[in-house]
């Protein structure tokens, strides 16, 4: 498979799953972002042209920046080039959080060597030798390229059927109680084990007992009862 999903979990217990981007998808996006770039040195080339040596020169100058900095002002600024953005994909961290402004510059700055000996050659075969799908300026960067997630949805509750709880709750614990059921499917089965172990004096119950008691308290709430 060229395109896989990984799974990270955080400090809180909560299980992200992203899906690496392969090769062929970012080829995409490159060629896009490569012709976005091309039409910007046009645009800037024509008008420079007629300055003479000044205008060669100047030109010089902002066709390097925009080679260089161009992926490094839109990573920051949206997590993506256009090219990227447009094939549904994001540059993170490796441990899932949003890319830094060190290594986005780190990243793009090693293209040089991704690209040797030709047309990003030992890019390619970096990523097809990575687990992660990281040319060398990933690796060295601490990158990973992804799909973006598609809009978050609220979580339904589980289907427990609902219980009265044993005793009155306050609007806090209420709502306590909801926050937690609806976040159960990001949360790992430890995770939710060890948070409904928390209440096990309202409950009377550990393990998984607990977090289904826990559910079918949350589930009597939010019918309004």
């Amino acid at each position: 498979m060229l395109d896989t999903t990984r799974s990270y979990e955080t400090p809180e217990g909560i299980a992200l799953g992203i899906r690496i981007a392969g090769p062929v998808v970012r080829a995409c996006a490159w060629a896009i972002d490569m012709l976005i770039r091309i039409g910007l040195y046009l645009a800037i080339a024509i008008p420079f042209s007629f300055l003479g040596g000044l205008g060669f020169g100047l030109s010089l100058v902002v066709f390097f920046l925009i080679e260089w900095f161009y992926p490094v002002f839109f990573e920051l600024r949206q997590g993506a080039t256009p090219g990227k953005k447009a094939m549904g994909l994001e540059v993170i961290q490796d441990n899932g959080t949003p890319v830094s402004w060190s290594a986005s510059l780190i990243r793009n700055l090693l293209r040089a060597a991704d690209f040797l000996p030709f047309l990003y050659a030992a890019g390619l075969v970096s990523m097809l030798l990575s687990r992660n799908f990281q040319r060398l300026g990933d690796l060295a960067a601490g990158t990973l390229v992804v799909y973006r997630d598609k809009s978050s949805v609220r979580h339904e509750l589980p289907d427990v059927a609902p219980v009265h709880p044993p005793h009155p709750l306050t609007r806090e614990e209420q709502r306590t109680l909801l926050t937690f059921a609806e976040r159960t499917p990001l949360l790992t089965g430890e995770r939710r084990i060890e948070l409904a172990e928390i209440l096990s004096d309202l409950t009377g119950q550990r393990g998984e007992a607990a977090v289904t008691a826990l559910h079918a308290y949350a589930s009597w709430l939010a019918q309004g009862r």
